[in-house]
C-alpha cells in the first residue's frame, strides 16, 4: 500500500520517497489517516487520488523547510554582480525577471531582492517570483516575520538594515517584500509556467535530490525553457553534477553554484576551455584546460584546497575529489577536505562514501552546522532516523548557541 501512494507522491509531485525515507512517508500517511478518521489506507489512497484538497494535505505533512537567509552567500554576492554588470550595459535596461522555485518560506526570495536592492538596483529595475507547492510555506512566506534559525548566515547585518523587532521575532519591511510576488504551483503541473525564456535568473536549488533521474530530467527541461541564453540558473552544491550533465556549464565563478546554458551545437566538439586568472572569475587556479577525458591542472600559488573548491565549482568534480585527497596526505586530516569530498560524493550519488566523509569532517570540526544537516539528511535517507534527529539537534544547539553569541 505504501508503494502505492509512493508512486502517486511521484507522478503528482515528482518525489522520489527514497531521498526523505520511505518512513518518512509512512509517518505523514498515518498522520493523514489520523486526521481524516480513517482506518482502511487503501480508502484513503483513494481518496488522494481523487481530492486535490487532501493530495494538498499529504504534501504539506511531508514537506519540512529547511532554509535560512543568504543561504550559500556566494549565490547572491554573483547575482549582485551580475545584475549591477548588466544594467550599466544598457542606456535602456529592462527590469529583470527572476525566479525563486521552490520558494519554501521566503528566506530565498527575500535574499534576492535584499542583494539587489544592497547592490543599487532600483525598486523598478526588478522583480522576483516566488513558486512552492506548500499552501502553509507560502502563508509563512507572505506573513514574513522569522526567527532566529533563519538568519543562521554569521554576517547578518542586513537584519539592521531591512527587518524590525516584532513580538516573536523579525518583521520583514515592505521596500523587500514588494519586490517578491508568491504563488503556489507545482513544477510537475501540465500548465506550469507556460512559455519560454522568462527569467533572467532561476534560483532552483535544494528540489532536483529529492526526484529520480526521470524527474531530474523533467524538471530540468522545464527549467531550460524558461531561462534565455544570456540568463543564470543557480542550484545546490550537491546539484551541480545533476545540471552538468544536462547541457549546463558552470558560470565558474568559486562558491556560487551558478550555470548557463551551453549554446553549442550538439553536433560540434567543444573546445578547450580555459580559465583565466582574473581576480573576478577565478582567483584559485592559473588555467584549467577541459577535455572528454580529464581535466589538467596548472596550479597556482594558492593552497592545494581553494584549487579544489574552485575546479568543484567549475563541474570538474573527480579532479577535485583528488586534490583534497592531496591535500590530506601533504597537510593533515582536514575536516574542509572532508566536507568537500562528501558534497562531491553525495552528488555523485555515492552516500556511503558520503557519510563517511561527513563523519570524518565533524570528527575534526564537531560544530559544522552544514556539515551535521547535510549528514542529517543522508542518514534519513537511508532509513536512519534517530541517528537524523539527533544530529539535527546538535545542529539546533549550535545555531542557537550562535545566535545567542551574535549582537542585537
Amino acid at each position: 500500500m505504501r508503494q502505492t501512494l509512493e508512486a502517486v507522491l511521484k507522478e503528482t509531485i515528482g518525489l522520489d520517497a527514497a531521498s526523505i525515507g520511505h518512513s518518512a512517508v509512512e509517518r505523514a500517511l498515518q498522520a493523514r489517516l489520523r486526521a481524516c478518521h480513517e482506518t482502511d489506507v487503501q480508502a484513503y489512497i483513494e481518496l488522494v487520488r481523487s481530492s486535490a484538497a487532501e493530495l494538498q494535505q499529504l504534501i504539506e505533512a511531508i514537506i519540512v523547510p529547511e532554509t535560512w537567509f543568504f543561504r550559500d552567500r556566494g549565490a547572491f554576492a554573483l547575482l549582485a554582480d551580475w545584475a549591477t554588470d548588466r544594467r550599466s550595459s544598457s542606456t535602456h535596461p529592462e527590469p529583470l525577471r527572476l525566479l525563486s522555485l521552490p520558494c519554501s518560506t521566503g528566506e530565498e526570495p527575500y535574499s534576492m531582492a535584499m542583494a539587489l536592492l544592497d547592490a543599487g538596483i532600483p525598486a523598478d529595475g526588478f522583480c522576483v517570483d516566488a513558486i512552492d507547492i506548500s499552501v502553509n510555506s507560502l502563508a509563512l512566506a507572505r506573513r514574513a516575520v522569522y526567527g532566529r534559525n533563519s538568519f543562521r548566515n554569521a554576517q547578518a547585518t542586513f537584519r539592521d538594515r531591512y527587518f524590525s523587532a516584532a513580538e516573536v521575532g523579525w518583521q520583514l519591511g515592505d521596500a523587500v517584500r514588494r519586490q517578491v510576488q508568491f504563488r503556489q504551483d507545482n513544477l510537475f503541473a501540465a500548465d506550469f509556467l507556460p512559455g519560454a525564456g522568462l527569467y533572467d535568473v532561476i534560483f532552483c536549488r535544494n528540489v532536483l535530490i529529492y526526484f529520480d533521474r526521470a524527474g531530474q530530467d523533467r524538471a530540468i527541461q522545464i527549467l531550460r525553457r524558461l531561462l534565455p541564453p544570456t540568463g543564470l540558473l543557480f542550484v545546490a552544491p550537491s546539484e551541480t553534477n545533476v545540471i552538468s550533465e544536462h547541457g549546463f556549464v558552470s558560470a565558474k565563478i568559486p562558491m556560487a553554484f551558478a550555470f548557463r546554458k551551453d549554446i553549442a551545437p550538439a553536433s560540434m566538439p567543444k573546445p578547450a576551455m580555459v580559465a583565466t586568472t582574473s581576480p573576478v572569475l577565478s582567483p584559485h587556479v592559473a588555467a584549467v584546460v577541459r577535455s572528454d577525458a580529464e581535466a589538467v591542472v596548472e596550479p597556482a600559488h594558492e593552497s592545494t584546497l581553494e584549487q579544489a573548491v574552485a575546479l568543484a565549482n567549475a563541474g570538474h568534480k573527480a579532479e577535485a575529489a583528488r586534490l583534497c585527497d592531496l591535500h590530506i596526505k601533504t597537510s593533515g586530516p582536514s575536516a574542509p577536505a572532508y566536507n568537500l569530498i562528501a558534497l562531491i560524493r553525495a552528488g555523485g550519488g555515492n552516500a556511503v562514501s558520503a557519510i563517511a566523509n561527513y563523519r570524518k569532517s565533524l570528527y575534526l570540526d564537531p560544530n559544522n552546522y552544514e556539515a551535521l544537516t547535510h549528514l542529517a539528511f543522508l542518514l534519513q535517507k537511508r532509513g536512519d532516523v534517530p541517528g537524523a534527529n539527533i544530529l539535527r539537534a546538535r545542529a539546533r544547539r549550535i545555531q542557537s548557541d550562535q545566535n545567542r553569541e551574535k549582537p542585537t
